[in-house]
C-alpha cells in the first residue's frame, strides 16, 4: 500500500524535472545570445511557413481510421476464406493497416508543408 503513495510524487517530479530544466536551458541559451549581441529573428526559426495544425490533424486522423476499417475488412476475409484464427488475424491485420496509415499520413504531411 505505500509503494502507491511513493510512486506518484516520483512521477509527477520526473515531469516536472523534464520541464524545468527544458525551460531554464532555453532561458539561459537566450540571454547568453542576447548578451553577446545575436539576432533576435533566431529565436523564430521552428516559425516558418507549416501547414495548419488541423489540415495535419485531420488527414492523419482519417487516414488512421481508413486503416484500421481496412484491416478489419483483410481480418474478416483472412478469417473467413484462409481460415486463420481470429486470434491471431483480427489484431495483426488491425495493426498493420493502422501503421501503414499512419506512414502514408506521415508522408502526405510532409508533401503539404513543402506546398
Amino acid at each position: 500500500m505505500g509503494s502507491e503513495l511513493i510512486i506518484i510524487p516520483i512521477i509527477f517530479g520526473a515531469i516536472f524535472g523534464v520541464f524545468y530544466l527544458y525551460f531554464s536551458t532555453r532561458n539561459k541559451e537566450r540571454l547568453a545570445l542576447i548578451e553577446k549581441g545575436a539576432d533576435a529573428s533566431i529565436f523564430m526559426k521552428g516559425k516558418q511557413h507549416t501547414a495548419p495544425i488541423w489540415k495535419v490533424l485531420i488527414l492523419n486522423v482519417a487516414l488512421l481510421l481508413m486503416g484500421i476499417g481496412l484491416g478489419i475488412v483483410i481480418g474478416g476475409i483472412l478469417v473467413a476464406n484462409l481460415n486463420v484464427d481470429s486470434e491471431i488475424a483480427m489484431p495483426g491485420s488491425i495493426f498493420l493497416c493502422a501503421g501503414l496509415g499512419l506512414f502514408v499520413g506521415f508522408n502526405l504531411t510532409k508533401n503539404l508543408d513543402k506546398d
